[in-house]
């Protein structure tokens, strides 16, 4: 469902009402202690409780992770869901009138809901319908389920595992005609189709094993049916509807977000029963991608649950697992290429898809499988040369072309090394004497593939002389480590020195300076937004708007929360908020004055002075006062943020 903008006074309603202590508590054992409570985190492992709810200011802080914010924070967090998502869910808990920022959006959007709730509820009931079927299906649906699949009653009852009966209209006579729910609610929920000659309908899943299809809620949004022979096809979905789309789901992933955690990785695999053989076998992290080839939108979905944003695709080793893993690598390659995933591909051997495996191979045998997993790369180089002579120069020709398409992507100049060296060894054969020849030929090709890209840069094509000796001098001499922590300071004493606040925006508005970090921007954008609605600075609904703002925008602003919250030592840094301002301010001003440096001197050094004198005498005068000026504010310093 697509949720249109919230009214402000419904997020602060729900603010006001929902409880710090209520929300949390749920989920996270807590004991007094004075005023406040105190607990195991939920967001990291720990023995000793360093989880505490302050109900007096309506946040919960962990000194063990830094996790900090209010109850809409902590359920973002904690099921890794939308701002808007979490606040629906709290208005509904506590009774609350939702209101949209263009009023003639709200009644649409109570309407969703409303459809939305019934579609659940109609959902969820067929699903106990079809549990009950296969419990009372005579043996054989159940006969299939645990002799067939090898599956235990507790896990047949854990994934709701059901069984539709032949009839065309069972279904549809259980939910019209003894449970009173309309058609038209029915065939919204997939459930049902009209029929295409004559009056009537019908209902979808006949005779096969229903598999529901949860989200990561765990509330039921579609089911999958399998036949217990070859009757084609196999496999059968419910349509997209309200609650589901293929595409944006996965399945098990309500079963496997704890697991995800837990291991830091993530398994996607093919089949529904893949999925449940492994979490069967102890291997709580796995998924299935519900018989499309894998999305972005899945991929963002699996990896919210694991900080080194590891996923193994483990579909089939066949033809069609192949074709499948290739698809959903040139859906996902720029995230990998940009380190965003850590991909790995996983074909068992002998073609097995993970459920046949495990019928004869044991847990620990399919673990060893996952950490010997080759990267996605190192699986494609092998697919390139795979059925390759490389003796012969057509299929070499292809091969080299081939990995220079894989290569040439490479951001990290060290991974792309390293790969360079890993394919000319290949395609060396073995003849040691060969590979830097081979490392030659790639990187000529890689190269060249670069060069005819629109954003080659400008300091390659420059000609001035003495280049190396000039470059080493105007190195860049802020760290960029050092310079996150001043503008992290600057911003951390506008938050919480409302006297200073005036006084940063004066300092960088005069001295026309920039946050170097996208974060850091961004928050700062917030900030004079929220300063141009609000009249008074010293105003303390300044921290909450923005962290109002903030919660809308979870991706951009999980490096700056912890900003919004104070530690012993920055606390005792807020103390001399003057001196920090000016170490730190001083520290961007050079950062930028260094960029600019840098800047005129690539267009300095782009410039013929035969074909174009007057630019090129322009731009090194700027470069020569811009090199002044660095040299001034350095010795203007009086001190630096290291010194404080």
């Amino acid at each position: 469902m697509q949720i249109p903008r919230l009214h402000p006074d419904t997020v602060e309603e729900v603010k006001q009402r929902a409880d710090i202590y209520d929300v949390v508590s749920e989920y996270v054992v807590l004991r007094k202690r004075g005023k406040d409570y105190v607990g195991l985190c939920p967001f990291h492992d720990e023995k000793s409780p360093s989880f505490t709810v302050v109900p007096t200011k309506q946040m919960y802080y962990c000194f063990g992770c830094q996790a900090a914010g209010n109850s809409i924070k902590f359920m973002m967090d904690l099921q890794k869901r939308s701002f808007s998502e979490v606040v629906l869910d709290l208005a509904r808990r506590y009774q609350i009138s939702v209101k949209t920022l263009a009023p003639e959006q709200r009644q649409e959007l109570e309407r969703q809901i409303s459809l939305r709730e019934q579609l659940h509820q109609v959902l969820a009931l067929s699903a106990q319908f079809y549990q009950h079927a296969l419990k009372n299906s005579g043996g054989g649906a159940l006969d299939y389920l645990q002799n067939k699949r090898k599956l235990s009653p507790e896990i047949i009852q854990q994934f709701g595992l059901g069984y539709a009966p032949q009839g065309w209209e069972t279904l549809y006579r259980y939910l019209v005609e003894d449970k009173h729910y309309p058609v038209q609610l029915i065939e919204k929920a997939g459930l049902i189709k009209p029929r295409k000659e004559g009056s009537g309908y019908y209902d979808v899943f006949r005779d096969r094993i229903i598999i529901p299809i949860r989200d990561v809620m765990g509330r039921v949004i579609a089911f999958g049916g399998r036949t217990m022979g070859d009757e084609q096809p196999k496999y059968l979905n419910s349509p997209e509807t309200e609650l589901f789309s293929k595409g944006k789901n996965l399945f098990a992933l309500d079963a496997a977000k704890n697991g995800i955690s837990q291991f830091d990785s993530v398994v996607v695999v093919e089949g529904y029963f893949d999925a449940i053989a492994l979490h069967a076998a102890g291997i709580n992290n796995a998924v299935a991608s519900l018989g499309t080839a894998l999305s972005i939108e899945q991929v963002k979905l699996a990896l919210r649950y694991t900080e080194s944003k590891q996923l193994v695709l483990n579909f089939d080793a066949d033809k069609a697992g192949t074709n499948a893993a290739e698809r959903a690598i040139g859906e996902i390659a720029d995230l990998a290429y940009r380190g965003e995933v850590q991909l790995k591909i996983l074909n068992i051997p002998d073609g097995k898809d993970a459920d046949e495996y495990l019928h004869t191979h044991s847990s620990q045998e399919y673990q060893q499988l996952l950490a010997q997993a080759p990267l996605w790369l190192n699986w494609q180089i092998e697919q390139t040369i795979k059925d390759k002579d490389l003796k012969q120069a057509v299929d070499y020709q292809q091969a080299s072309q081939q990995i220079v398409k894989l290569l040439k992507n490479i951001v990290n100049t060290d991974t792309r090394s390293y790969y360079v060296t890993y394919c000319a060894e290949i395609l060396s054969l073995g003849n040691v004497q060969l590979v830097p020849l081979r490392i030659e030929n790639l990187l000529t090709q890689i190269n060249k593939s670069a060069n005819s890209a629109p954003n080659k840069s400008i300091i390659n094509r420059a000609s001035t002389p003495n280049n190396n000796k000039e470059t080493d001098k105007s190195k860049p001499r802020i760290e960029k480590s050092l310079l996150e922590k001043a503008e992290g300071l600057v911003l951390q004493i506008f938050l919480h020195c409302p006297g200073q606040r005036q006084n940063i925006v004066d300092i960088i508005d005069k001295r026309d300076l920039q946050f170097s970090h996208s974060h850091h921007r961004f928050l700062w954008q917030k900030i004079l937004r929220v300063l141009e609605e609000t009249s008074d600075e010293y105003n303390s609904a300044v921290i909450s708007k923005l962290q109002d703002a903030c919660l809308e925008n979870p991706e951009e602003t999980a490096p700056v929360t912890h900003l919004f919250h104070l530690t012993p030592q920055t606390k005792s840094e807020i103390l001399r908020a003057q001196q920090v301002i000016k170490a730190a301010i001083a520290c961007m001003e050079i950062a930028m004055c260094e960029k600019h440096v840098q800047h005129y001197k690539e267009l300095w050094q782009s410039i013929d002075p035969e074909v174009d004198r007057s630019r090129h005498e322009y731009y090194f005068q700027k470069y020569f006062e811009e090199r002044m000026k660095l040299g001034e504010l350095e010795k203007q310093r009086q001190f630096s943020i290291l010194d404080l």
